[in-house]
Protein backbone atom coordinates (compact mmCIF):
# COMPACT_ATOMS: atom_id res chain seq x y z
CA UNK A 1 0.00 0.00 0.00
CA UNK A 2 2.60 2.64 0.82
CA UNK A 3 4.20 2.35 -3.16
CA UNK A 4 1.02 4.65 -4.03
CA UNK A 5 1.70 7.12 -1.41
CA UNK A 6 4.13 9.13 -3.40
CA UNK A 7 1.53 9.65 -6.03
CA UNK A 8 -0.89 10.85 -3.79
CA UNK A 9 1.39 13.30 -2.33
CA UNK A 10 3.75 13.76 -5.07
CA UNK A 11 7.10 13.33 -3.30
CA UNK A 12 9.22 11.32 -2.04
CA UNK A 13 10.79 13.52 0.32
CA UNK A 14 7.18 14.39 1.86
CA UNK A 15 6.05 10.57 1.72
CA UNK A 16 9.07 9.91 4.06
CA UNK A 17 8.29 12.97 6.57
CA UNK A 18 4.59 11.83 6.86
CA UNK A 19 5.45 7.96 7.55
CA UNK A 20 8.25 9.18 9.94
CA UNK A 21 5.50 10.92 11.76
CA UNK A 22 3.52 8.24 11.66
CA UNK A 23 5.61 5.68 13.29
CA UNK A 24 7.97 8.05 15.71
CA UNK A 25 6.31 6.90 18.79
CA UNK A 26 4.93 3.37 17.37
CA UNK A 27 4.41 0.41 19.06
CA UNK A 28 3.91 -3.10 17.73
CA UNK A 29 2.01 -5.86 19.23
CA UNK A 30 2.87 -9.42 17.59
CA UNK A 31 -0.19 -11.61 18.17
CA UNK A 32 -0.57 -15.12 17.92
CA UNK A 33 -4.14 -16.79 16.91
CA UNK A 34 -6.53 -16.60 13.88
CA UNK A 35 -7.78 -13.55 12.92
CA UNK A 36 -11.31 -12.39 14.10
CA UNK A 37 -11.46 -10.18 10.78
CA UNK A 38 -10.46 -13.68 8.48
CA UNK A 39 -12.82 -15.99 10.37
CA UNK A 40 -15.87 -13.72 10.27
CA UNK A 41 -15.35 -12.97 6.50
CA UNK A 42 -15.10 -16.32 5.93
CA UNK A 43 -17.80 -17.39 7.77
CA UNK A 44 -19.93 -14.59 5.74
CA UNK A 45 -18.79 -16.24 2.80
CA UNK A 46 -20.37 -19.40 3.40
Amino acid sequence: PFDEWTEVFGSERLTGAILDRLTHHVHILEMKGESFRLRESRKAQT
